[in-house]
């Protein structure tokens, strides 16, 4: 069966954010020459996600869409979920599939703690018990999304040394950065690991580094570390490429709850009154 795997990125005003997401794209190509790729973004890029699913289904008799992204809120939900009704009606003859995001793992834990090793590293491998660490993620009005990074923060707490790990974000949602320094600051830590969970860079990425400069400024007596966002690490191509096989062999469904979630039965509706 000819098969699309359409990769959809969340999309950024950030240009370099946008080339770095082609540049995944291109190094997945190359792990799997036999296989086709395409790109699309929610928001911001060339392609976005009606055009980029209408056009994975030129010449393909099914399309595998795999969300590039670390977290799904609302906004994502729904414009996945109304589109795939729009590109099952355009496309009749081609079965559309949304797979999960890159939800909480053990890769993904993996990972950050990699990242944290590495930040530790540069610190000259202070006392865990007086280093605290931070998650900084991209915040949303989802609460649900929101969690899936608190999720992390535990596991992180279960699996390091650490007594305290906490999570900040770099908009939408609360706490914000500067708090949750100043308070493990009071709390008696005197380094502090600061790890971006984020795929690629961003213009909240790039602010973040000047937010860890100033605030190094604020407590000169404090040692701030920051670690390297993730998308380029062996172990997402990995678990990208076993969610399609998996997929693909039937052994995981491992699919979005798109059919049968609340904007598209909704949507759904709409287009039956709209055809009645």
């Amino acid at each position: 069966m000819s098969t699309t795997i359409l990769l959809v990125g969340r999309g950024s005003s950030d240009k370099d954010s946008l080339k770095e997401a082609e540049m995944f794209l291109q190094h997945w190509r190359n792990m799997n020459p036999k296989t086709r790729f395409e790109l699309c973004f929610i928001e911001f890029g060339d392609v976005l996600l009606e055009q980029g699913m209408n056009h994975a289904a030129i010449g393909a008799k099914r399309v595998i869409i795999v969300p590039l992204m670390l977290k799904l809120d609302d906004q994502v939900k729904e414009a996945l979920s109304l589109d795939l009704v729009k590109a099952r009606h355009q496309n009749p003859k081609v079965m559309f599939y949304v797979l999960k995001h890159l939800e909480p793992n053990d890769v993904m834990l993996n990972i950050l703690k990699r990242s944290l090793n590495n930040v530790l590293e540069n610190m000259l491998a202070p006392d865990p018990k007086t280093t605290g660490v931070i998650l900084v993620g991209k915040g949303a009005t989802d609460k649900v999304a929101n969690s899936e990074i608190a999720k992390l923060s535990r596991w992180m707490f279960e699996e390091t040394e650490h007594d305290l790990i906490d999570v900040a974000f770099t908009e939408t949602a609360y706490p914000r950065l500067e708090s949750v320094v100043q308070r493990q600051v009071k709390l008696g830590m005197t380094q502090i690991a600061i790890l971006p969970y984020y795929l690629f860079t961003d213009t909240m990425v790039k602010r973040l580094g000047q937010q860890v400069e100033r605030l190094q400024v604020q407590y000169p007596h404090i040692t701030l570390g920051l670690g390297h966002y993730l998308g380029f690490e062996q172990e997402i191509y990995d678990l990208l490429d076993q969610k399609v096989v998996q997929f693909v062999e039937g052994t995981e469904k491992n699919m979005l709850e798109c059919d049968g979630c609340l904007y598209l039965s909704n949507y759904q509706q709409q287009k039956q009154n709209q055809f009645a």
